[in-house]
């Protein structure tokens, strides 16, 4: 299989080249995210990578794409469901 942008570099702007599921955990992630998307929708409780609080996003619809590179999503507080990372 021929991959066109094969030897383009990575970048924070590029788009994601991995995507895991994320089951909300009071502990951090395995990897950080480029941005998360959301199936089902609800509230969201994270810690961005650059931050040392969590921050609560409502009213996350469903299908959203949240451009934001996290290191946890908590499960104390989501709702939401349906999470996959994108890297």
């Amino acid at each position: 299989m021929s991959d066109p942008f094969g030897s383009a570099s990575d970048s924070v702007v590029a788009p994601a080249r991995h995507a895991f599921a994320i089951t909300p955990s009071n502990n951090d992630l395995a990897s950080f995210t480029k941005a998360i998307y959301v199936g089902t929708g609800g509230t969201i409780v994270l810690r961005p990578i650059g931050s040392d609080a969590d921050v609560t996003f409502t009213n996350v619809q469903d299908g959203s794409i949240l451009d934001l590179r996290c290191k946890a999503i908590r499960a104390t507080g989501t709702t939401a469901s349906g999470i996959v990372g994108l890297a």
